[in-house]
């Protein structure tokens, strides 16, 4: 089984910056491919990032791409998400994610793992 709790969160004016975490327990990071998703009131959760287990490889969503930067720490067993230039569109609850599927996954039901979330809020 694989824990993941993410940190971090809160309220940010636009144009700031927040560094998110998401600690892992009962596995190390590198073994499994890891994202980040979002979901705002109302809306569908959504893929914002990911990177793969052997950390060569990640990708974003074209949303995010240039403002976002996502990373991992095997030492802290922790992977991060960087959000700067922050918009009003970014505020949702970002929600860390793992998997042991052979690929990066885009969808949420590629995902077998999850946090349970922190609040991001971008005040305009």
């Amino acid at each position: 089984q694989v824990q993941l709790v993410e940190s971090g969160g809160g309220l940010v004016q636009a144009g700031g910056s927040l560094r998110l975490s998401c600690a892992a327990s009962g596995r190390t990071v590198s073994s499994l491919h890891m994202a980040w998703f979002r979901q705002a009131p109302g809306k569908e959760r959504e893929f914002v990032a990911a990177i793969s287990r052997g950390g060569w490889s990640t990708d974003y969503a074209d949303s995010v791409k240039g403002r976002f930067t996502i990373s991992r720490d095997s030492a802290k067993n922790t992977m991060y998400l960087q959000v700067n230039s922050l918009k009003p569109e970014d505020t949702a609850v970002y929600y860390c994610a793992a998997t042991f599927g052979l690929t990066l996954g885009y969808r949420t039901d590629e995902y077998a793992y999850w946090g349970q979330g922190t609040q991001v809020t971008v005040s305009s």
